[in-house]
Order: C-alpha cells, then structure tokens, then sequence
C-alpha cells in the first residue's frame, strides 16, 4: 500500500523538486501540495495524507504553528519538516509542536526518501546535526562548560586565533584545541563561529 504524502513549500520550484523526488517511488504517492501553512491545513483535511513534509519559514501560518494545528486535527498524521534552517528555537518549536521529524532541504535523495517511509511507520527521523543539537539540549550540556572552556569560547567570540588564545591565557595552542573540541561537541557544533552563534542562542555568552 502506497504512502500518501502532502509537499508543503511556499517556492513552487522547490515544491516541485521535492513532489518529482518523491514521485519516482513506486511505494509513495504524492497526493496534494499546499503553499503556506493554512493551505496546508484545507490540503491535509481533504487528502488524509500518512506523511506531511512542511517548510518552517512560510507566509500566513509557518510550519511550526501549522504542524501543531494539522496535529491537533489529524493526530494520525506524520509530520517532517523540511527546511533550510536548524536553530536550536527552529528546531524546538517543530518538536515541541508534534512533528515526526526534522530535516534538512540538503538531505541527499536516497535519505529524504527513506525518512518519508520511516515516518510512515511512526519511527523519528531527524538530520544527523539535529540530532546532536537536541540530545545536548535534553542533556543540557551546554551548562556544563568549565570555566576556562567559557574563557576560550569568550576569546573565540573576540576574533582570537587558537595562538592569540594560548598566549593569553598562558595554554599551548593545543591545549586551546583540546578545549574547542569539547566545547563544539557539548554546543552540538562543528566550528568556531557556530559555537559562538549557539552559544550567544543560549545566553551562555553575551550578545556582542
């Protein structure tokens, strides 16, 4: 039995990308696209769809609010969001509106589709990145910086490179390293300037 999808996308082009994506799975049926989040609600009472795939930023209703509505209405119904953006407030307004799962618009093909049918069934599918964001949010890693991993993150935040940051804080270079390591898997990031952007996010360091 095929899987009944709604695409939820205010670019027609993107939207049409993802319904072409989609449509060559024998197993998934494309069953209706809406192009803002009030549309979708209309699109998603009238088609019944297993799976909704919905873009955060859109106009009149975003995907968030929209997803808790469709949720609300239709709580049989798997929500994915699809989207260009994972902040950590992005992120946590989906799932804490119901959604199934999170992913990104780079997600390779292959993936994109495997997650359609994995949300069918009722299991979580979230872009690795997210994943990681999340899991340190619920651990609340991000408190648990040492002091001097917030004196490193602080000098980070003023344009320091890791010798300007060892020289002041009298470390060798790579014990600056060793401290950016852990700092970016406690923060969920890969580097310097998303480290200081969550951590800004989260109030850890001061807005500059």
């Amino acid at each position: 039995m095929s899987v009944r999808v709604v695409v939820v996308d205010d670019h027609p082009v993107v939207r049409a990308g993802i319904v072409g994506l989609l449509a060559g799975e024998d197993d998934l049926d494309v069953v209706g696209e809406a192009g803002d989040g009030l549309q979708a609600l209309d699109v998603v009472a009238a088609e019944s769809p297993d799976v909704v795939l919905m873009d955060l930023r859109m106009p009149r209703l975003d995907g968030a609010a929209a997803t808790g509505r469709v949720l609300a209405a239709h709580p049989e119904v798997r929500v994915v969001v699809l989207t260009t953006y994972e902040s950590d407030a992005d992120i946590l307004r989906a799932v804490e509106a119901g959604a199934t799962g999170y992913l990104l618009k780079d997600t390779p093909r292959e993936d994109l589709v495997e997650a359609v049918r994995a949300a069918a069934r009722g299991e979580t599918v979230l872009a690795p990145s997210v994943a990681r964001r999340l899991v340190a949010q619920v651990r609340g890693d991000d408190q648990r910086l040492t002091a001097r991993e917030l004196e490193v993150l602080a000098a980070v935040a003023r344009g320091g490179s890791n010798g300007q940051i060892g020289a002041e804080l009298f470390i060798s270079e790579a014990t600056v390293k060793t401290h950016l390591l852990r700092i970016f898997t406690k923060l969920g990031v890969d580097d310097r300037t998303r480290a200081v952007t969550v951590a800004i996010e989260r109030g850890i360091l001061p807005s500059p």
